[in-house]
């Protein structure tokens, strides 16, 4: 990724969590920037395309903070456990996620992690996924893929209704497939 397509999604995630997506402008996009609106046009051609990089955008930075935290933890559980964690406090601390989240400004983008979330979804299950077969290699793709989606779905239903226990939510949840996938080769 480009140092300017880097900084026009950065600011385009800084008007969508001040404006919502229906408040977000081309031309003040590439004013934040300083660079001219065509600039913005050459590179993403619409504001549909800008919004879609912008939630990709956002993701791979809450999916590489989790996949560095699977990685950085030898026990595989308190990997997804550091990784879960991660997540959950990364959406407090970002203004778009919070937008998104607690329906503030960005409302409009909550489609992005939901009715059109299969990106977001198919990038995040895909981290988890590989988690999975590193660590639990005896299980079948089929169930490896579901504990991963599961992961992704769950966690993603904590975000947008919050609980008090939601990372041990989620690791109970894993751990009950996890524990169910090694009883069905039985």
């Amino acid at each position: 990724m480009t140092e300017l397509t880097r900084a026009l999604l950065d600011a385009a995630a800084e008007l969508v969590a001040e404006r919502g997506s229906r408040g977000l402008r081309l031309a003040e996009v590439a004013a934040r920037t300083g660079v001219s609106r065509q600039s913005v046009y050459n590179e993403f051609g619409n504001k549909e395309r800008l919004l879609q990089a912008v939630a990709l955008h956002k993701t791979a930075e809450f999916v590489d903070g989790v996949r560095q935290r699977l990685l950085g933890t030898p026990d595989p559980l308190e990997g997804l456990r550091e990784g879960i964690r991660f997540a959950f406090d990364l959406a407090e601390r970002d203004n778009l996620a919070k937008s998104v989240l607690n329906g503030a400004n960005a409302e409009d983008m909550l489609p992005f992690l939901t009715t059109r979330g299969r990106p977001v979804l198919t990038l995040a299950t895909s981290v988890f996924a590989r988690h999975i077969r590193q660590h639990w290699g005896d299980l079948p793709d089929p169930r490896v893929h579901l504990i991963a989606e599961t992961i992704v779905r769950v966690s993603l239903s904590h975000l947008l209704t919050p609980s008090s226990r939601r990372v041990e939510a989620v690791v109970h949840v894993t751990e009950a497939l996890l524990a169910a996938g090694r009883d069905d080769r039985s």
